[in-house]
């Protein structure tokens, strides 16, 4: 169920002169005292305002409006919305109210304080605030310096407890231990491999093979014996005959 109404002003204008509905039942359906519906049926209130039809933006159906107009005391409902709509993915730094937007430094302070692996741009997405102003906290050169107190940005409203976690966790991956660094395989540079090797040129580490057991290994094929054994296979062929 919708609980909230598009431009209720405009939707009361339209009720007003479209309807028979009472100034009770329009004033709780947009939302408004009766006075101010009152004010709107006598052009007191919301002067120059163009109606909004409800039932075409589907917050209200024709019958709802006959049902209320048939029983003074019967309350208009909003129209479950047939599209939902995704809410768009912010982008860029946090927006702060106004309200704590004097609370922002306590909450850098903070930051530094307690998680100093946060680059720059984490706390300004996290608190809403620029590098100028992280600069001035963490050197002590803010206006406000003496009177700044580090405070949890959770506490403060100025972020969730989940995005706080999720830039804590991004942080502890882009540092990685010293025990991480040391497994797996490293690459070295050209003046590293040269000092790896010391006095070794021209060397290698692999084992001198034994070429007399490869397969492919020539000997020496002297011809006469060959044509010897040739020529004794034949006479033994000739006996057995």
């Amino acid at each position: 169920m919708a609980t909230t109404l598009l431009m209720p002003k405009a939707t009361a204008v339209w009720l007003v002169d479209n309807t028979s509905l009472s100034f009770e039942q329009i004033a709780a359906f947009c939302g408004l005292h009766p006075l101010e519906v009152q004010g709107v049926a006598d052009g007191d209130v919301a002067g120059g305002i163009m109606g909004v039809n409800p039932i075409q933006n589907g917050q209200l159906t024709r019958e709802e409006i006959e049902k209320a107009e048939g029983d003074p005391s019967y309350r208009l409902k909003v129209s479950d919305p047939k599209v939902r709509v995704a809410a768009a993915k912010r982008k860029g730094p946090r927006y702060t109210p106004i309200s704590r937007r004097n609370e922002r430094p306590n909450a850098i302070r903070w930051l530094l304080r307690n998680h100093p692996e946060l680059k720059d741009a984490q706390i300004m997405r996290l608190v809403g605030t620029t590098k100028s102003t992280i600069d001035s906290v963490r050197e002590n050169t803010h206006w406000n310096s003496t009177n700044i107190q580090p405070m949890d940005p959770v506490t403060l409203g100025l972020c969730s407890q989940i995005d706080l976690d999720l830039e804590v966790k991004r942080a502890a991956k882009g540092t990685a231990s010293p025990d991480e660094a040391d497994q797996g395989t490293m690459l070295l540079t050209a003046e590293e491999a040269l000092a790896t090797a010391g006095g070794r040129t021209g060397t290698t580490d692999l084992q001198p093979s034994d070429e007399t057991h490869r397969p492919e290994h020539h000997e020496d094929i002297d011809a006469d014996s060959v044509f010897a054994k040739l020529k004794s296979l034949k006479r033994d062929d000739a006996d057995q005959d």
